[in-house]
């Protein structure tokens, strides 16, 4: 599931060295903002958001001060060298737009264990689903199109590499045979053109 049950904070010091303590205590400061909520500061917990941040399309519930908000990352901030998280900004979904984000992140996941059991590249048949799930398809019944598309690309590419191989092949064969004639006949102007 890509729902993932997270506790904030408050927080009320700002800056960089606040931020800086905060992060040293090992939160994360974020933002939770959207329809019927004000900007609201909130600290994260480093290794949760970190490990839900990891799964696609994910919606995180965030319990805070009594009331929990269906959110999703709009921005993530990282320290450009280490990678740690620094800021954290989340937009409050609907449940609607939650479901389909969870529809997606379920269907990815069945993508790539499609892709192991076919023996193909899982980023290939996730790129061939997000191209169905834009074309409107549901992306849990797209992942079965996902697969039989990676398999006809890899087949027709096969087939073009073969068309390419035997062109090569025929070309050489040939360039042998003009050459092969070439050397039989004598060349103008040499001794044996001159004696006949």
């Amino acid at each position: 599931m890509s729902n993932v049950e997270i506790t904030a904070e408050p927080r009320s010091d700002f800056g960089k060295g606040a931020a800086r303590r905060l992060r040293r205590s090992g939160s994360v400061p974020a933002v939770i903002y959207g329809t019927g909520i004000e900007l609201t500061h909130v600290a994260l917990d480093e290794h949760e958001i970190n490990l839900a941040l990891r799964k696609p399309r994910v919606v995180l519930n965030i319990s805070y001060d009594g009331s929990t908000y269906l959110t999703k990352p709009r921005d993530i901030q990282r320290d450009p060298v280490k990678q740690h998280l620094e800021h954290v900004d989340l937009v409050i979904i609907t449940k609607q737009e939650a479901a389909i984000r969870s529809s997606y992140a379920d269907a990815v996941a069945k993508a790539e264990i499609a892709a192991a059991e076919a023996g193909y590249d899982a980023a290939s048949v996730i790129m061939a689903l997000e191209e169905a799930v834009a074309r409107g398809e549901d992306p849990l019944e797209a992942v079965d199109h996902a697969v039989a598309d990676v398999k006809a690309k890899a087949a027709e590419m096969a087939a073009a590499e073969a068309a390419r191989e035997a062109a090569r092949e025929a070309a050489v064969a040939a360039g042998v045979a003009d050459g092969d004639a070439g050397e039989d006949a004598p060349a103008p102007g040499s001794d044996e053109a001159s004696a006949e």
